[in-house]
């Protein structure tokens, strides 16, 4: 099993994330913003990926940090539970609709962080959640889980659906990328030969 559990301890926010790579998309989710863990819901359920995160967080002043450190927490897991990546697939893709809403991410497990981050949201707050803490999320885990990652949503009127649909695409992307592909057994997807 493709599994990892880390532990991040700061003055800011204590942090407890579990992954399981070769799951059945079960979430257990305490991260203390609500609309948080509803997006980590999708990428377990649509990216076959079980993850448990609990964060106890300095909310009292706002999300920040604990979106932040969520993410740098979930790709250490991710890094850890993913290994020497022999025999994965490397790349993922996803492009996914709800309503009016489309988005599109793509996955490299290159070894090399970096984020390409092109959404537009229609709105600054979804709820009582600040979507700029979306990138802090999605930079603090390439940073970490070691990849590079491009979020593009293409159309979208209504935050929401803009939310979703990046999360859900990015479940069905990592799902794809860590994906064993049989033809290339014990191999490292790599003409370099090490990722």
């Amino acid at each position: 099993m493709r599994s990892a559990q880390i532990t991040r301890n700061t003055l800011e926010t204590q942090v407890t994330a579990e992954i399981n790579l070769d799951g059945q998309g079960l979430a257990r989710l305490d991260t203390g913003i609500a609309f948080l863990d509803h997006m980590l819901d999708q990428v377990a359920r649509h990216g076959l990926i079980d993850l448990a995160v609990h964060c106890k967080g300095d909310l009292h002043i706002d999300a920040h940090h604990s979106v932040e450190d969520i993410g740098i927490t979930l790709g250490q897991a991710f890094a850890q539970a993913i290994g020497d990546k022999k025999g994965v697939r490397r790349y993922g893709h996803a492009v996914v609709p709800l309503d009016e809403a489309l988005s599109r991410v793509t996955v490299d497990l290159s070894g090399r962080p970096g984020l390409f981050f092109d959404v537009p949201f229609s709105r600054a707050r979804i709820g009582e959640f600040d979507v700029d803490l979306f990138h802090e999320f999605f930079q603090g885990f390439v940073n970490h889980a070691h990849i590079t990652l491009h979020v593009d949503n293409l159309k979208g009127r209504n935050a929401h659906h803009q939310a979703e649909t990046v999360f859900k695409a990015f479940g069905r992307a990592l799902r794809a990328a860590v994906e064993l592909d049989p033809r290339i057994a014990g191999v490292t997807p790599s003409t370099k030969g090490s990722l």
